[in-house]
């Protein structure tokens, strides 16, 4: 018996139903081991030497795979193709050999880059050893992350209160959100102007022409910049006679673009399909992993994780046929394409994300995928049937036309596509517009023919601040920089998210407050660690690592030296030197000009005060230097219209039905409004918060009192009898039926939605559970009890009862046709009990050991003062484990 061990357990079964007897296949379920989050994981005085830890969860796993690998002939470690699959591979050898159940047994590594029965089966007859440069490469990475989150968080928690976390990568990725918001709050719009003409030719064709040359010079972009100088030049147009000077047509051609990488499949999965780049890798594991078609399982993708832009030889002679026999042989070029990249790592010598069939087209798998994985598979394989397409036969015209008495010049361009070629499939969505886009087709014309003129148009513009980040374009700037490896970016971009350094906006990466005095922190006491450069150059060694061209100790002992000189520097500061630097690095931000010549510090509360940053236990906030005085706060960033957002209240109106004032306060997690205020003590105000995206400056009365009137009932259920209720929650908008909850997309609609749609959506929720449930194999009926239906499930470990919340799982052995309602029923009923009767028989056994103890106390109050000191002793020495436990939850927040 060969045992063979992958990550997840779609992919053992799909794999043992290939290779069939002889064979077990077993999961790992992702990585086995980690370094553990405390100090002391990695101990770079000891030459850098890493405690591994294993969680109870997947120390069951390996005792599984531990007890089939002994008296096995062999062990093949089947796991992903790229730097985080070696390590899993060799994460599992190492505990194996530490268990000494490999003795006798054969250990070989085996890779593949698609889940079918040829590629799995072809991989198997070419086994090999485990890639150390890839391991290295795992273990520096690995090393740098933990280290320079546990060392710099915790200077981040001393100097800056309020800060969660900071990380090697995901710093640097909001440097760039917050460096753009910069650019963006510095723009000043600059005016200028544009003029078109409208032409017509003998014999009646109309085109159109701009100016380029005025009195021997050519006309730079802000050469016009006022409405003067646009109406001299429109005069001097007018008085005058256009001819054409010169007509130049040449042909022209576009290639298409090449298959995706993993960069690439998420700027276009987010710019095409809206989807954040870990929805996108979500859905293309579940497609690299299989799913069932026409009875058998197999796997649709390649490996989506790899740099690389090539495809397998086999794979474009199947593309060609399918071009062929889908499109015609107009749209086969006459060789094929063949696409390659530079290597930088190991992980570029995979294949490009394709399908594994080509011949399998988007039609053909409709029905075994759900929408979204149907519209990425859809993606992929147009892009990779594109990829070897023949090129857009294009034809470019340039028409440059000069006034006969005036040196004035313009210039006429059209592009017109005469052969649609890899466009009849497939065009790549762009995030911004591009400017100096080509027209449409131009009419003959013929060197001296006179125009004449129809019109002439003088156009104001202004130039526009740069865009914020999409995901999309995120991640092309990362990798354009170096950045990272495209393989993390949906992580990092989600840590940035949850750490609430970040908040989207359309789509579109804002950063918060928070997130950019972490930023302003970093850049003037940790500046050369969060340097496009630095983090390039960084990430170069790595790639030399994983090539086996540096050595993976000597990158940390370089690296570890210059970082700890600094965080020591770091340590010395005083939190008011500190403060004292983010005031004038922020000042911009924090205290923005107003405009009228007052000073933007000055307090508004008292009369000679100055506002600052000031960091408190939540984070910082402005204060007055007048303080405890004067106790004006507020939070850091002013409102849209100036409003400075004090903490003192704002009293919005007396509300009719109480006859409390409505107030606008704020608290440690921003702005709130509140009915009254407590007139008892312990007695709590009735409030709302405000949804995000609406500044609390303004709010009106009226929209205050709705937000009060939450959670608002929207009807009854016509099924249940039950009422659905619609309010904002700390996710946003949402509604509610029988302990169900569905997101709604804007606030408004809290406020708007009625009955129907309401019931639409949480059928479309309950919809999509089941499906995430599994396929139901068997519908027993109502039950008895409380008519509910009883559903027997298809689950991920075999087949289960569903009834309500309730679950339960089936004998091995069960035949699930053929048991009774009666037998469910019971099944049920014992899964309830049990989860019913556990807390009170815990609580009768403690009770129960705790009497003894009360009478013995009760017996003997007086005797031997001495033993509760001593047993208070015991107990300090026993609770010091839970204050370290206690610890950890927090430590493990420091994860890049």
């Amino acid at each position: 018996m060969d045992v063979v061990i992958v990550e997840s357990p779609a992919k053992a079964k799909t794999i043992n139903k290939y290779l069939g007897k002889g064979f077990k296949v077993l999961a790992s379920y992702g990585h086995v081991r980690d370094l553990p989050s405390k100090d002391g994981s990695v101990q770079p005085d000891d030459d850098f030497a890493m405690a591994w830890d294993v969680d109870p969860k997947s120390q069951k796993r390996l005792n599984d795979i531990a007890a089939a690998v002994k008296g096995a002939d062999k062990l093949i470690l089947a796991t992903d193709p790229d730097r985080e699959g070696e390590a899993i591979s060799w994460h599992v050898l190492e505990v194996l050999n530490k268990k000494k159940a490999l003795q006798g047994v054969h250990v070989e590594r085996v890779v593949f880059n698609a889940i079918t029965k040829n590629s799995v089966l072809e991989a198997m007859k070419h086994p090999r050893g485990l890639d150390k440069e890839l391991i290295d490469a795992y273990l520096a990475r690995r090393a740098l992350d933990y280290l320079v989150g546990f060392t710099l968080s915790p200077v981040l928690w001393r100097k800056l209160p309020g800060a969660r976390s900071a990380g090697r990568v995901q710093s640097v990725a909001l440097r760039l959100i917050c460096d753009r918001e910069l650019e963006i709050e510095a723009f000043r719009a600059q005016e200028y102007w544009t003029i078109e003409t409208d032409f017509q030719t003998g014999s009646g064709s109309p085109f159109t022409a701009r100016i380029v040359n005025l009195d021997g010079k050519k006309l730079e972009k802000f050469d016009i910049p006022n409405q003067e100088t646009a109406d001299d030049i429109v005069k001097r147009i007018k008085a005058s006679r256009f001819s054409v000077k010169s007509v130049e047509s040449k042909p022209a051609k576009r290639n298409p673009y090449p298959p995706f990488t993993t960069s690439t499949l998420q700027q276009e999965a987010s710019r095409k399909l809206g989807f954040s780049a870990s929805r996108t890798m979500q859905i293309a594991q579940r497609l690299y992993e299989g799913v069932e078609i026409d009875g058998e399982t197999a796997g649709l993708i390649t490996y989506m994780r790899t740099d690389g832009v090539q495809i397998a030889d086999e794979a474009i002679a199947q593309a060609r046929t399918v071009i062929n026999n889908e499109f015609g042989e107009a749209y086969l070029p006459s060789t094929a394409r063949v696409y390659k990249t530079k290597a930088k790592n190991a992980q570029e010598a995979h294949e490009a994300i394709r399908p594994t069939d080509l011949s399998r087209l988007p039609k053909h798998v409709v029905r075994a995928l759900d929408e979204d994985q149907r519209r990425l598979y859809e993606l992929i394989w147009n892009r990779t049937i594109a990829s070897q397409m023949e090129s857009v036969q294009l034809e470019r015209t340039t028409i440059e036309i000069e006034a006969d008495e005036q040196q004035i010049g313009l210039r006429a361009t059209g592009s017109v596509i005469t052969f649609d070629g890899f466009l009849r499939l497939y065009q790549e969505s762009r995030d911004e517009a591009e400017d100096g886009e080509e027209g449409g087709r131009l009419p003959k014309v013929s060197r001296g023919d006179k125009l004449g003129l129809k019109d002439v148009r003088a156009d104001q513009h202004f130039t526009e601040p740069p865009p914020r980040f999409t995901e999309a374009s995120l991640v092309k700037r990362m990798e354009e920089l170096g950045i990272g490896r495209p393989s993390t970016y949906a992580s990092t971009l989600q840590t940035l998210r949850d750490r609430t350094y970040v908040h989207m906006d359309k789509g579109r990466f804002v950063p918060d407050d928070k997130g950019r005095l972490v930023t302003a922190f970093l850049e003037n006491f940790f500046n050369r660690y969060v340097e496009y450069d630095f983090t390039a150059d960084l990430e170069e060694k790595l790639d030399k690592v994983s090539a086996g061209e540096m050595d993976w100790k000597e990158v940390l002992r370089d690296f570890w030296k210059d970082f700890t000189a600094a965080v020591g520097d770091a340590m010395e500061l005083r939190i008011t030197e500190v403060l004292d630097r983010l005031n004038d690095v922020l000042g911009p931000h924090v205290f923005p000009d107003k405009g009228d010549g007052t000073d933007p510090r000055k307090c508004p509360s008292c009369a000679d005060g100055r506002l600052s940053l000031k960091v408190g236990k939540f984070g910082a906030f402005v204060g007055c230097s007048n303080y405890p005085e004067c106790r004006f706060t507020r939070q850091l960033t002013v409102g849209a219209d100036g409003e400075e957002g004090a903490t003192g209240d704002r009293n919005l109106g007396i509300d009719p039905e109480s006859g409390k004032p409505v107030l606008v306060k704020s608290g440690r997690f921003g702005p709130y409004i509140q009915l009254g205020e407590a007139e008892e003590e312990g007695e709590k105000p009735k409030r709302a918060g405000i949804p995000r995206g609406t500044s609390a400056a303004n709010i009106t009365f009226e929209r205050a009192v709705e937000l009060l009137s939450l959670p608002r009932e929207v009807g009854i259920h016509p099924e249940t009898g039950l009422p659905i209720t619609a309010g904002l929650g700390r996710f946003g908008p949402f509604i509610l039926h029988d302990g169900v909850y569905a997101n709604l997309k804007e606030p408004e609609e809290v406020f708007t939605i009625g009955i129907n749609r309401a019931v639409d959506l949480l059928a479309e929720k309950a919809a999509k559970a089941a499906e995430r449930a599994g396929k139901a194999l068997r519908d027993v009926g109502a039950h008895p009890v409380d008519g509910k239906p009883i559903l027997i499930m298809e689950g991920k470990y075999g087949p289960y009862v569903k009834h309500g919340r309730t679950n339960a799982t089936l004998p091995k052995d069960a035949d699930v046709q053929a048991m009774t309602v009666e037998e469910i029923v019971a099944l049920l009923a014992e899964k309830s009990g049990k989860g019913a009767k556990k807390a009170p028989a815990k609580k009768a056994k403690a009770e129960a050991e705790d009497k003894p103890a009360k009478k013995a106390a009760a017996k003997k109050p007086a005797a031997k003062k001495a033993a509760p000191k001593k047993t208070a002793a015991k107990k300090t020495t026993a609770k010091k484990p839970a204050a370290k436990a206690k610890a950890k939850p927090r430590a493990a927040k420091l994860a890049d």
